[in-house]
C-alpha cells in the first residue's frame, strides 16, 4: 500500500472516505479499503464498522466483508 501524503488525502472527496462525515478512514484505493475494514475492526464501534463496510462494498465490491 502506498502512503497517501497529507495533500492527497486532503484532495481526496468525501465519498472516498469510510466515515465522510469524519473524512476518516480514506479509501481511495483496495489496498487502502482493506486497511480500512482492518482498522474499523480494532477501533470503530459496531455502527461505524457498517457503515464503512457499506461504503468500501459500494466502491470496491470484490473486496469481501465479513461472511459476504
Amino acid at each position: 500500500m502506498a502512503d497517501l501524503t497529507t495533500k492527497e488525502r486532503n484532495r481526496l472527496p468525501k465519498g472516498r472516505f469510510g466515515l465522510p462525515q469524519l473524512r476518516a478512514y480514506p479509501i481511495p484505493d483496495a489496498a487502502h479499503a482493506r486497511a480500512a475494514l482492518a482498522r474499523a475492526a480494532q477501533f470503530a464501534t459496531p455502527a461505524e464498522q457498517e457503515e464503512i463496510e457499506r461504503n468500501v462494498h459500494r466502491l470496491y465490491p470484490r473486496i469481501q466483508i465479513g461472511g459476504r
